[in-house]
């Protein structure tokens, strides 16, 4: 591969884009498919048919064999079935490549093959994939060889969405027309659409791949179940924004050229904060392309990582004692005419469309912290939120020194007449330029922040698909905008109802505002009187999909209805049980395959060492010390073992969903922990020779 990178070059190479479309679609065409991305048209089957045929003939020259409708069912991760462009043999022994549009507009695959929450029986199994145009076909190029894939919803023989983007799109629908009724009542008439914009940064840990495959646990649960805490963890902070090892730089190099190819446009590299800890983070774009090119930057991370002789975890928590990895999720609503309705101006104070806006979305905020808190949930963040490293599970928003002085003049007099501006930071150099300060700081305990002009939601899961927070929070601010609207709409004097709206809801959502330390008790004591909702755990955030005020909500604008959030709510205690059991049966196996066999072993050579010193008349309280300390861990992992076993082998005899859900929480996890703490204990006893696995140090620094 050659060092020299022209990257406006590569940029979208293989991709179907804009660009492609215009240049190879007859002019009627490429219009009736803008048409149609960006007002929802229709397509007729003869339009599709040009377009399918113009795809395929592009993808061939990528070099495509087979194209695939790539979608994101509610597995965690994407699915394909590949089909060859070869249809029937000729007379003359050849054969004809092609692509109809019926077949790049709908797909069939299995419906009941995947987690359908009950909406699906075994034998229900049509389901069919739909082509989301305003989404961009790619050619992925792996071992499989080159792909056309086509981004597709996935919904069932009924109608219900059994995946990530069908929720999506119908949400896009939703803010955008609440969105648009709202300019229209402050005279805005050329905007034509409202888009969230969503930028999601990734965080994930590299190991090396050899290491990797000496460790069932991160083999099958993609988590370290035992480890010891090495000498020196990420307590010096020397990690963060450090330079990068030339073996993750030469990775990282490749990955960027990779996903350039693929038109996702990533920015931003570096170390982060734990060793072997990193972040890729891409500018932001339209809420289901993110959506896309998220998935396709996890998927490539994996790839190349094994390309270079390692193996990328995204698993929320894969070392106890060290940061784990989320995705920060940057939300923001943009007008296909370049207006970001979440820019404040140099004085917001008197910036009355934008003021509306903001306390908007905290009142939705407010009002539905409990979806928000629950689109985040999975059960590897259990061990992030509320571990000082990540958001706690209270949801609480930050706006800032400067918008919260104008929300506190709004709450006290009714009227905001001033915003706070930074100033001036001096250095102290004199070579060194004096910098405009910002008028705010940040707060990185906050799980909702504003951060200039969008609002930065950080409880998602490094591995989660970033489909589901936005789902939340298209809904939830498009139901506060339906709200006001109704208002304003009916209001005799607009200008008076806009001021009231907005100091009303600055006190009614005063609550849902916190800038101090979110990690602190007295904010977990502070958050209780306040009234906000408290929901530490996946299995205890599951039931808000389930509420009256969640289905009203979701089926009033056609995002889920009923049975969709109750399949949801099924899949997810599902998944919680299943995960947990996995987990709990790897340890089982490890400790009695691995872990108490190789200290059996290490126990007899410290009592034939006792043996040998005693008889040579020498000295053996060391030997004899290390041997009541090893046998003491040893009985308490044994005792631990045999505990944990039995409780996994109750799991099955119990209903499946929401009680098995509840006591793998309740009771297997406290199993596990109950195993892990002799085990680690004796990972610091027994010789690392013996030792049956690679250590927190081998598989943090030695990457």
């Amino acid at each position: 591969m050659s060092d020299y990178i022209n990257v406006a070059e590569i940029f979208g190479q293989n991709v179907f884009n804009d660009t492609v479309m215009q240049e190879r679609l007859p002019k009627k065409i490429y219009k009736e498919l803008k048409r149609t991305i960006e007002e929802g048209a229709e397509l007729d089957l003869a339009t599709a048919d040009v377009i399918a045929h113009e795809m395929k003939e592009w993808a061939i020259e990528q070099g495509a064999t087979h194209y695939t409708h790539w979608f994101q069912p509610l597995t965690g991760v994407t699915a394909e079935k590949h089909d060859s462009f070869i249809s029937a043999p000729m007379p003359n022994g050849k054969v004809l490549m092609s692509f109809s549009g019926k077949e790049l507009i709908k797909g069939e695959p299995d419906a009941s093959s995947f987690p359908s929450g009950g909406l699906r029986a075994t034998f229900e199994a049509r389901g069919y994939t739909a082509w989301d145009c305003t989404s961009p076909a790619f050619v992925r190029h792996d071992a499989a060889g080159a792909i056309l894939c086509i981004p597709t919803a996935f919904c069932s023989y009924q109608g219900e969405a059994l995946d990530q983007k069908t929720p999506l799109l119908r949400s896009m629908e939703a803010i955008n027309k609440q969105s648009l009724r709202l300019l229209r009542l402050f005279g805005n008439t050329t905007s034509r659409r409202v888009t969230p914009s969503v930028g999601p940064e990734q965080e994930y840990f590299l190991v090396d791949r050899a290491k990797y495959y000496q460790r069932k646990d991160l083999i099958f649960t993609g988590r370290t179940l035992f480890g010891a805490m090495p000498p020196k963890g990420q307590e010096m902070d020397d990690h963060y924004f450090g330079t990068l090892r030339q073996r993750i730089a030469g990775f990282m190099k490749e990955v960027n050229e990779e996903l350039w190819k693929l038109g996702v446009s990533a920015k931003t590299q570096h170390n982060e904060v734990a060793p072997a800890q990193h972040e890729l983070a891409p500018i932001y774009a339209k809420v289901n392309v993110a959506v896309d090119h998220n998935q396709i930057i996890m998927q490539t991370l994996k790839r190349v990582a094994s390309k270079h002789g390692l193996h990328c975890l995204l698993h929320e928590k894969p070392f106890a004692g060290v940061n784990g990895s989320g995705k920060h999720n940057n939300w923001s609503l943009t007008t296909d005419d370049g207006i970001n309705l979440l820019e404040p101006g140099n004085t917001p104070h008197d910036n009355i469309q934008f003021l509306l806006v903001l306390m908007n979305i905290l009142k939705a905020v407010d009002e539905y912290a409990d979806l928000l808190r629950e689109s985040a949930a999975d059960p590897g963040n259990d061990y992030r939120l509320g571990a000082d490293e990540a958001p706690p599970a209270i949801i609480s928003v930050f706006l800032g020194e400067q918008l919260e002085d104008v929300m506190s003049q709004l709450i006290s007099t009714g009227t905001a007449t001033h915003s706070m501006h930074g100033g001036k930071l001096a250095t102290g150099v004199k070579t060194l330029p004096t910098f405009a300060k910002d008028a705010t700081d940040r707060n990185r305990t906050s799980p909702m922040a504003f951060t200039g002009n969008k609002f930065e939601f950080r409880m998602v899961g490094s591995r989660d698909s970033v489909a589901a927070p936005n789902v939340v929070m298209n809904t939830i601010v498009a139901d506060a905008f339906r709200q006001t609207c109704d208002r304003l709409e009916k209001a005799e004097n607009f200008e008076m109802e806009v001021h009231d709206l907005i100091k009303e809801y600055a006190t009614e959502h005063a609550r849902i505002v916190f800038s101090g330390n979110g990690y602190s008790e007295e904010w977990k004591k502070e958050a209780e009187r306040r009234g906000l909702p408290n929901l530490p755990s996946m299995v205890d955030a599951i039931p808000a999909l389930g509420t009256e005020k969640a289905v009203k909500l979701f089926e009033s604008f056609g995002v889920f209805t009923r049975a969709e959030l109750e399949s949801r709510m099924e899949i997810k205690y599902e998944t919680y049980a299943k995960t947990i059991n996995i987990e709990a049966r790897t340890m089982i196996d490890m400790a009695s395959k691995e872990i108490i066999p190789a200290v059996i072993r290490y126990a007899h050579e410290v009592a034939d060492s006792l043996n040998a010193v005693k008889e040579a008349g020498c000295d053996y309280s060391v030997q004899e010390e290390l041997l009541q300390a090893v046998s003491g861990k040893l009985r308490e992992a044994q005792d631990a073992y045999r505990s944990l076993k039995k409780l996994s082998e109750e799991v099955s005899s119990l209903a499946e969903g929401e009680e098995q859900a509840r006591y793998c929480h309740d009771t297997v996890v406290p199993a596990m922990n109950a195993l892990r703490a002799p085990v680690d204990e004796l990972e610091m006893m027994v010789d690392k020779q013996v030792w049956p696995m690679p250590s927190y140090a081998e598989l943090l620094f030695e990457v």
